[in-house]
């Protein structure tokens, strides 16, 4: 028996799950903002992922087909978390 998303089709056989905590839930809602608009423009055929919050903790789940385009997809999103955090910084008064 293969695991499945429901749709018909198997997970992908690799993933990470990425979690960055903040101080406060105000920049976690704006790093997650950020970088959820990201999630289907840049998904391929070989990785997906999701973004989800809850409080002050922000979760970037990466699946990916092969582990080349799991580390592409890590790569990827941690830079773009990095740079929304930058960003959220330079907006702090």
């Amino acid at each position: 028996m293969t695991a499945g998303r429901g749709d018909g089709h198997a997970d992908p056989p690799h993933s990470v799950v990425l979690t960055f905590t903040y101080p406060d839930s105000r920049t976690a809602e704006i790093v997650e903002r950020s970088v959820r608009q990201e999630v289907d423009d840049i998904e391929g055929d070989r990785t997906s992922a999701t973004v989800s919050r809850a409080g002050t903790v922000l979760t970037v789940d990466v699946a990916a087909e092969d582990l080349v385009a799991l580390r592409a997809g890590l790569n990827t999103w941690c830079t773009l978390v990095e740079v929304s955090e930058r960003s959220s910084e330079a907006s702090e008064p």
